[in-house]
């Protein structure tokens, strides 16, 4: 049979109603979306685009270099803008006193939140996602954990899975990223659990390094999606730490670490907190604790690489340092880590400049006018800490990696690497301690080279880091 087709000067006009049709369906769609649709509501929020339906700008902001999503929207918009990125309609605000205002002054009118997405990955009952009287339960506990007073008497087993690690770079070329997220999380999960030998501990970095593929993903749950695998590693590791914790309650020994602090904590009604909070925050904790601290540290190499002065400044403040250890026949102390003030600077202006928190979620509780706009009830609302951490008029030569910066304070809420006010990052200590104490063998013994020329850019890890996760060739380092 010979299958006929219409004449072509038939089938012009159709295709122009057909495409008209499609056209005016999308923007009907695009007005349904719109959260701004409301007239005397769109007069009054702040400037900006929404970009796609559902995808928002979020494939923009985590594919460009951060510095250019947020500089450019700045320039065209000002120091508040509208967005939609992962889901969420949201505000981003860009100068120290709206961020004190929104993390501070007024905390209570824009309470802590993640995209949904990120709230499932987690977990409900982390403390991330709350404030009032949980919150702050949960903040003491967490504290105690991570006190100069507790964390102190962890610097010989700190120092012991730097001094795992180290041999193994020699002579070799590593993703350095890679390899400080080994080391992170073994210093989170020691952290979290203490000594232990307990079996489940073992499965828990595959579980972890599933859920970190889906964290910045597009929260599409249907098999094949970085999303729905993360989800399914999510669940496993919830049963994983839920058996963990019920083998400690049953022995009566609830061993050491962060686990032990919130297996002994009782709620304020003097109950024990319950699996799924546990659960929860150890899971959240030892994600804020691990990616966060390996990209700090992935920076750190790439900007003493890139300015040799200042590893050779910091290697004769650590060689000092070592000669005293070596004479006394000892390992580092708690000490000698406060007798780093050059190292420790390197450290702040590599949070600033990589400013791996670039930004932190609240969410508007009711209509707020901020600044003459509106902020409706339930939008997101973004202080970026990148944009305020690169703004010239508190840093002078932004681009410019300048630890003497930091020999004077700065200026209040224009330097927030672990956040600000009553949610603020509870573990700094911490992680500013491993930093420390891994700079101080790697400067002293090794040096490194950038693999594959001097290739810039910036990736997601989930967090930004350099391109590639910056390869390296490690070698030992001559002695002058």
């Amino acid at each position: 049979m010979q299958l006929s087709f219409p004449p072509t000067d038939l089938l012009l006009p159709f295709n122009v109603v057909v495409i008209s049709s499609l056209l005016l369906l999308l923007l009907l769609v695009f007005r349904q979306w719109d959260p701004s649709n409301s007239s005397a509501k769109r007069r009054r929020l702040p400037p900006g685009s929404m970009g796609w339906p559902y995808i928002g700008e979020t494939l923009k902001l985590y594919t460009q270099n951060p510095n250019s999503f947020f500089s450019t929207r700045q320039k065209r918009y000002g120091d508040i803008f509208k967005t939609h990125i992962l889901g969420c309609p949201c505000v981003m605000i860009s100068s120290p006193e709206a961020a004190k205002v929104v993390l501070v002054s007024q905390a209570h009118l824009f309470k802590p939140t993640y995209p949904p997405s990120k709230e499932k990955m987690i977990g409900p009952e982390a403390l991330f996602f709350h404030q009032g009287a949980y919150h702050s339960m949960l903040k003491k506990l967490v504290q105690a954990s991570f006190l100069p007073s507790v964390i102190k008497e962890s610097v010989p087993q700190v120092e012991g899975i730097v001094l795992k690690f180290l041999p193994s770079w020699e002579n070799n070329t590593i993703n350095t990223l890679q390899e400080m997220k080994k080391y992170a999380f073994d210093v989170a999960i020691y952290s979290a659990f203490g000594d232990t030998l307990e079996v489940e501990v073992k499965g828990i970095k595959r579980l972890y390094h599933w859920l970190e593929k889906g964290y910045n993903s597009m929260p599409l749950d249907f098999p094949g999606t970085p999303f729905h695998q993360a989800m399914k590693a999510r669940k496993v590791l919830t049963e994983t730490l839920k058996t963990l914790i019920l083998k400690r309650r049953e022995r009566g020994n609830h061993g050491g670490g962060l686990l032990g602090m919130l297996l002994r904590a009782k709620d304020h009604k003097f109950n024990n907190l319950t699996d799924s909070q546990i659960a929860d925050n150890i899971i959240g904790v030892i994600f804020a604790a691990h990616d966060t601290t390996a990209s700090v540290l992935t920076w750190v190499l790439k900007y003493l690489h890139d300015n040799p002065r200042v590893i050779e400044a910091v290697t004769r403040e650590q060689e000092e340092i070592r000669r005293i250890r070596i004479e006394s026949n000892r390992g580092l102390k708690w000490e000698d880590t406060r007798q780093m003030p050059l190292t420790s600077r390197v450290i702040q202006e590599t949070l600033r400049s990589a400013s791996i928190l670039s930004f932190t979620f609240r969410e508007a509780v009711q209509d707020v006018e901020f600044q003459g706009y509106l902020i409706p009830r339930g939008w997101k609302v973004l202080p970026l800490f990148r944009s305020i951490h690169h703004c010239a008029k508190f840093y002078p030569q932004p681009e410019k990696f300048d630890p003497s910066r930091f020999e004077v304070p700065p200026r209040p809420n224009t330097y927030m690497p672990f956040g600000n006010g009553v949610h603020s990052c509870p573990g700094s200590e911490l992680a500013k301690l491993e930093m420390l104490i891994l700079l101080h063998h790697l400067t002293t013994t090794y040096r490194w080279t950038v693999v594959g020329g001097e290739e810039e850019g910036i990736q997601y890890g989930p967090f930004p880091v350099p391109k590639r996760g910056l390869p390296i060739r490690v070698h030992r380092r001559k002695k002058t």
